[in-house]
């Protein structure tokens, strides 16, 4: 079978073609999706992106679906995995009115969902509110954040923030760590984070087109229908560890070794050309 993982991030697999806007690894190649998946038609079996699709805007992103059906050969399979934005509501409500009723932990859960609906869309910088929270000294709700996001685990002494190590402020940190005080790379980077630089909204426009931030946002009608307008048949909604795709769960795309699933607030949709 020919598979493809476009968008992949760390999660590849040796058996796939993995595809990413960058690459620091000599199994993924580097390439930039608003132009195309770079294959002939009917080409492959099965096509699978997660958590790229709402970093499209809307046009791009019909586009982007027309080509993973190009690519696709008849009877071939499309597997999304995308922010659940049907899950995201729920919560919301949910958590606004425990929180109306003065319930801690809901305010807590409540302040998350709001920054998951909303920060990713409308940041201006590298992992914007969501980050700051995430980094706090002490997180009332990390049973939920690890429900919704799967970065914190409950009661364990090796509780941690799933770092994204290719920002800048990152390769910075490892760099000088070994040689300056910890407190003092701290408040180097918070005064270099906070520094309004000269052009700021060329920096600003730069970032807003980066791919960081959400440009859309997708329920299990919207996605449907999306796929469906671009010819798509055969839909179903999946959990994480099941597929159509014969050995899914050998891969390890949507669940880590542990069967631990990697995208707990995904939405998870196959469909057949």
């Amino acid at each position: 079978m020919k598979m493809i993982n476009l968008g992949c991030g760390k999660s590849y697999h040796k058996d796939w073609i993995n595809i990413d806007f960058k690459s620091n690894n000599k199994k993924v190649i580097q390439y930039n999706l608003l132009k195309g998946i770079p294959y002939p038609d009917n080409y492959f079996d099965v096509v699978y992106h997660s958590h790229l699709l709402e970093h499209f805007s809307k046009s791009d992103a019909i586009n982007f679906i027309k080509e993973c059906y190009r690519v696709l050969k008849p009877g071939g399979i499309i597997r999304i995995a995308i922010p659940n934005l049907e899950e995201i509501i729920n919560n919301y409500k949910k958590y606004l009115d425990l929180a109306m009723k003065g319930d801690k932990l809901a305010i807590a859960n409540y302040d998350w969902i709001m920054l998951e609906l909303y920060d990713q869309c409308v940041r201006n910088y590298s992992e914007g509110e969501m980050g700051k929270y995430l980094k706090k000294k002490q997180i009332p709700n990390k049973e939920y954040l690890y429900r919704r996001i799967g970065y914190f685990r409950d009661g364990s002494k090796k509780d941690s923030l799933v770092i994204n190590k290719t920002t800048f402020l990152f390769k910075i940190k490892s760099i000088i760590k070994k040689f300056i005080p910890v407190k003092k790379i701290r408040i180097f980077l918070t005064k270099l984070k906070n520094k309004i630089p000269k052009g700021k909204y060329k920096q600003l426009g730069k970032f807003r087109l980066s791919g960081e931030i959400h440009q859309w946002m997708y329920d299990r009608f919207s996605l449907s229908r999306l796929l469906q307008n671009c010819n798509f048949k055969k839909l179903k909604i999946y959990q994480a560890n099941e597929s159509n795709i014969p050995n899914w769960n050998n891969y390890k795309l949507d669940i880590n070794e542990e069967g631990v699933i990697r995208k707990p607030d995904s939405l998870f949709i196959e469909a057949k050309k």
